[in-house]
């Protein structure tokens, strides 16, 4: 039997994302199902959310979820890598690696 709703309480979880792609959903769900949360609202949330991640459009950065009454916020936190890309001012990164690279010798 799962333990009983408390509209108080508030439960954080860190969550690891490229640019604005979470990983699988299955692997989501294993977190956020036992939260109230489906893994499809998330998706939405860190997804939808322009403000926090437009600044790391191809980086891997650390989202914090901050839950509360079946509500989900996100905030960014931010990792050293990402601030000297930032700072740099460098254009975002292309994660397709080339195919049918040829070498010679």
């Amino acid at each position: 039997m799962p333990p009983k709703f408390n509209s108080k309480e508030i439960k954080v979880v860190y969550l690891r994302c490229t640019g604005r792609e979470v990983g699988a959903t299955s692997a989501l769900a294993l977190k956020m199902s036992p939260l109230g949360l489906s893994p499809k609202k998330v998706d939405d949330v860190i997804g939808g959310d322009d403000k926090a991640t437009d600044h790391g459009k191809g980086l891997r950065m650390t989202m914090k979820l901050t839950i509360r009454n079946r509500q989900a916020q996100i905030e960014v936190v931010p990792s050293t890598w990402t601030l000297i890309i930032k700072a740099f001012k460098e254009p975002p990164r292309d994660r397709k690696k080339p195919k049918w690279k040829h070498h010679l010798g």
